[in-house]
């Protein structure tokens, strides 16, 4: 007899692996990627391992807690890497072939992005300095002490990245790989980010704002600056976000990624560009192809900001390679300077990262899908042909039941064309009703895909069917459809969600209408609130890392002041009453809806005061059973990257909520 196998847990989470960030050698013949993955004291752990491509087993390369960012000199005789053995994350060497590994930087408030010069001799890189602080100043000070006192000047002094950051900056510097020597690049009150070496080695491609006010210019330019010092020269125009510069191999052209609006930041589509240093000009390569560039898929099991090979260029110059996310997926494809698109790697899944060496005609793809984490492939670019290299949650996932999602299509009233999936319950049978619970993603520019999602995979495992769906504002869709909600949050994206519930519910036979939940966090939390402030229909709503108040929103996210000006189209100034229309607490006499709020205490793009008016205002009118859970220490990131444990809490509160309300109350009616 069989034995059924079991669904997923939120303790699961503490035994699953995935591999990112693969560096193919100079001569493509040996792989350097990290392995992720949480240890046994519940803490994260990042090894780098080496994979000859014609051998089958790995080598493990380090085994320090957090080593991660592997390159590899141009000479493959060297590997650098970021590790935080020593404290803050620094850049370190180790030999190719293994050995005890050196350590390069000392800066005392870390660094991060190295990348190796052409000849081999410097690596570039970028630290966090304090006002007044130079990369002179290179180990670790002592602590100070705690500033009774903080005078604060500018508006964007802190980060849900970084924290408190009042007037650092991230500064660029060189440092001699042989003598440790560290040359200074940038100063000043700007954040500044590296791309890429011109193939002379003279000189380097970087991002920054260096407006005359960053406050109130937003736009992030790309430079190019001698490597030796001297005039920088200015290739954008300020009136986008650009990032990845990289340069073409006979130095004369460099590609970027970007947007180029006077009124979009977050809802503009991503695209290729080209600067002409001949021409002195530059031009969108993309512009005719309707697709988001780069990867916007969400998911649980890897954090945002995983590195981006950004548009990596043929040998001949005629053309790059390039990750774009489209209707769920998210590939690798290919694209000529007149613009010409073709498909290299896709399928029903997400690439999230590739390395590729043209000579040997391969492509290593790092890639999950709804049953993968995330795992290594080797694609032939001569027949397609594919080749696992890691199978990270083998042995962990062959007891497992895993459901596989079913896409579905359906009509929004206006006409609109929408796209989702439905994820069945574990041990589904067939004529037997269901609870759903709706999830909603964050942004609201990004997008819900095939990758994979352990949240979901839980609630599936919890015998619930799971809803989730791309809303007008998605990325994926074309720009038209991810800048519609802009200005109109709570319109037509809240009934392209209602609409996808009720086709749920028409077409698939098992789901019980009287058991509804919602949940979402971000962007998704404020959708979760304007739904059980809108409808009754769902039982249970858990709200995650929400908004509630875009007034107050306006002065307390680091991001609000210019994200309400794009997304709401509306400050408290000139129109308050358009940002109280969009805001869910106005509409707290109208919920019924048993609702769980969770909230990150250092949560700095959505922060938890948002949770805490929410929370007393249901509190004081008296309103449907409401629940506050607050998690100290955490950021906006606490589902994807936050403490291991308060995951694995945040997992079993929202489980338990829903349980609560859409299974044991059903018992009870039974009963």
């Amino acid at each position: 007899m069989t034995q059924a196998k079991r669904g997923i847990t939120a303790e699961d989470l503490y035994q699953m692996r995935y591999a990112s960030d693969p560096q193919l050698s100079p001569d493509g013949k040996t792989l350097a990627y990290v392995e992720n993955q949480i240890d046994e004291s519940h803490a994260y752990q990042n090894h780098l391992y080496l994979r000859k491509l014609d051998v089958d087993d790995p080598l493990p390369l380090t085994s320090g807690s957090r080593d991660t960012y592997p390159r590899w000199s141009p000479d493959g005789s060297k590997i650098s890497f970021v590790s935080n053995r020593s404290g803050k994350p620094q850049i370190w060497l180790i030999d190719a072939n293994g050995g005890e590994a050196r350590q390069l930087t000392r800066c005392k408030n870390g660094v991060s992005n190295p990348t190796w010069s052409p000849d081999g001799k410097y690596i570039v890189f970028s630290s966090i300095l304090d006002e007044g602080e130079t990369f002179a100043d290179l180990e670790a000070a002592e602590e100070k002490e705690k500033a009774k006192a903080i005078h604060v000047g500018r508006m964007k002094y802190k980060s849900d990245d970084l924290g408190f950051i009042y007037e650092k900056n991230k500064q660029l510097a060189i440092v001699h790989v042989e003598t440790g020597e560290v040359t200074p690049l940038s100063d000043g009150p700007y954040n500044h980010t590296i791309g890429s070496w011109s193939p002379d080695g003279k000189w380097l491609a970087v991002t920054a704002n260096r407006s005359e006010d960053p406050d109130f210019q937003h736009g992030i330019d790309v430079f190019i600056i001698p490597s030796e010092g001297g005039e920088w020269k200015k290739l954008t125009n300020s009136k986008g976000i650009f990032a990845y510069p990289t340069w073409s191999p006979d130095g004369k052209k460099l590609a970027y990624i970007g947007s180029e609006s006077d009124t979009h930041l977050y809802a503009a589509q991503k695209r290729i560009w080209v600067y002409d240093f001949e021409k002195s000009d530059y031009s969108c390569i993309t512009a005719n192809w309707d697709v988001q560039v780069g990867d916007s898929t969400i998911g649980d099991m890897r954090s945002p900001g995983h590195p981006n090979p950004g548009a990596v260029w043929t040998a001949d110059g005629r053309g790059m390679y390039f990750i774009a996310s489209e209707r769920g997926n998210s590939g690798i494809y290919h694209v000529t300077l007149d613009g010409q698109v073709t498909t290299v790697v896709t399928g029903n899944r997400n690439i999230y990262g590739f390395s590729l060496h043209e000579n040997e005609q391969t492509v290593v793809a790092a890639i999950s899908d709804p049953s993968t984490p995330g795992d290594l492939y080797q694609v032939s670019l001569k027949d397609g042909e594919e080749k696992r290299l890691t199978a990270l949650n083998e042995e962990l996932f062959a007891g497992m039941e895993l459901p596989v999602p079913e896409e579905i299509e359906f009509v929004a009233k206006d006409g609109w064309k929408l796209h989702g999936w439905m994820l069945k319950p574990v041990g589904f049978e067939k004529g037997k009703k269901y609870p759903m619970v709706l999830q909603i993603h964050g942004g609201p520019h990004s997008l819900y895909g095939n990758t994979f999602f352990h949240e979901f995979q839980l609630l599936a495992a919890k015998g619930y069917a799971v809803l989730y769906t791309n809303p007008r504002g998605s990325f994926g869709y074309g720009e038209h459809f991810v800048q519609a909600c802009c200005g109109d949050y709570g319109g037509n994206d809240y009934r392209d969600l209602m609409t996808a519930v009720q086709f749920a519910c028409d077409h698939f036979d098992f789901v019980d209408e009287d058991r509804l939940g919602v949940a979402g966090g971000s962007y998704g939390g404020f959708m979760t609130n304007w739904i059980v402030g809108k409808t009754n229909r769902f039982k249970a709503g858990v709200t995650d890392r929400s908004i509630c108040n875009w007034v107050s929103f306006y002065g307390v996210s680091d991001i609000g002041y210019f994200f309400t000006a794009e997304e709401i189209q509306a400050n408290p100034f000139t129109n308050p009453e358009k940002m109280w229309q969009h805001s869910p607490i106005r509409l707290v006499e109208n919920i019924e809806t048993p609702l769980l709020i969770m909230h990150g205490e250092h949560d700095y793009r959505c922060p938890i005061e948002q949770a805490e008016q929410l929370y007393v205002t249901l509190k004081h009118q008296g309103k449907a059973p409401v629940s506050f859970v607050r998690f100290p220490g955490a950021s906006h990131e606490l589902s994807r990257s936050g403490d291991p444990e308060q995951r694995v809490l945040r997992l079993q509160y929202t489980t338990d909520w829903f349980d609560s309300y859409l299974v044991a109350h059903q018992k009870e009616k039974v009963e």
